[in-house]
């Protein structure tokens, strides 16, 4: 009985935590759909340049079969090009961080790649690919690939010599200092190119839909815009805006699972 009711207590203390941390955020964005809904009689705009979210939702609702089926669409695109890109892209950091000839050749190339709008590549690759499912998962994984390998390389040069002539005062070979010192200090800057890539995933794939495809959300946005009903292309960035959400959200919890001693993970849960 005693655990019960300190399970019941547990639960409610945290229910109390998160209504706490979370009221003002719903609150803004409650007062916000509530200006944005109201303005618009208000001040007579023209429901073609600007619909209320009211309408969003109702001719979203009625359109979700396909709003739906472009999701997922959208969604394999941006799966795809970025597992692709955090699985070439960190092997390849650590082999530039350890290698001076590739810290000279290819990382030089790779900061001259990061420059370049990789957006203009795609009317490239959908010349060459068609407008099949590869040339937008390519886009996606260049797009994720260059933060994370140049994050990459900037985690595993971060360790100080100091600590690594400790390591091997204390007889620690190669790989032992490698996978107990060097990669653990290396995850949080690791995962700082993950979530910005994380970030930018669907921004990739939409427009590579955008500039050429014949289904996703970017072109569904593209195609319902051009039919004057901003209602509908408010619903396509509302599910591309989930769809970049879950990908950072799961970003955010592998942080929290892989790394859960650093202070940026501590301070986070404790918050």
């Amino acid at each position: 009985m005693a655990t019960a009711s300190s399970d019941k207590a547990s639960l409610k203390s945290r229910i109390l935590a998160l209504v706490d941390q979370s009221w003002m955020f719903v609150a803004f964005f409650i007062g916000f759909f509530l200006v944005w809904e109201y303005s618009i009689p208000l001040f007579d705009i023209p429901k073609y340049i600007l619909t209320p979210p009211s309408d969003v939702v109702r001719n979203g609702w009625a359109d979700l079969p396909r709003l739906l089926y472009y999701s997922y669409i959208t969604g394999v695109e941006t799966l795809l090009g970025y597992v692709a890109a955090v699985v070439i892209a960190l092997p390849l950091g650590l082999a530039i961080a350890f290698s001076s000839v590739l810290r000279r050749t290819i990382y030089p190339f790779f900061v001259c790649l990061e420059m370049t709008p990789k957006i203009a590549f795609a009317p490239l690759f959908i010349s060459w690919l068609g407008f099949g499912l590869l040339p937008k998962v390519i886009i996606v994984f260049l797009v994720c690939f260059f933060p994370i390998v140049l994050n990459a390389i900037l985690a595993f040069n971060s360790l100080s010599e100091e600590l690594t002539r400790f390591c091997r005062s204390t007889g620690a070979g190669v790989w032992r200092t490698f996978f107990k010192v060097r990669l653990p200090a290396a995850m949080p800057q690791c995962f700082v190119g993950f979530k910005y890539a994380a970030i930018n995933a669907t921004v990739g794939a939409a427009i590579a839909e955008f500039i050429g495809s014949d289904q996703g959300l970017g072109f569904y946005i593209q195609i319902v815009t051009g039919n004057m009903r901003p209602d509908l292309a408010f619903a396509g960035i509302f599910f591309l805006t989930i769809l970049g959400l879950l990908l950072f959200g799961a970003v955010t919890l592998a942080e929290r699972l892989l790394i859960p001693w650093h202070i940026s993970v501590r301070r986070s849960q404790a918050s």
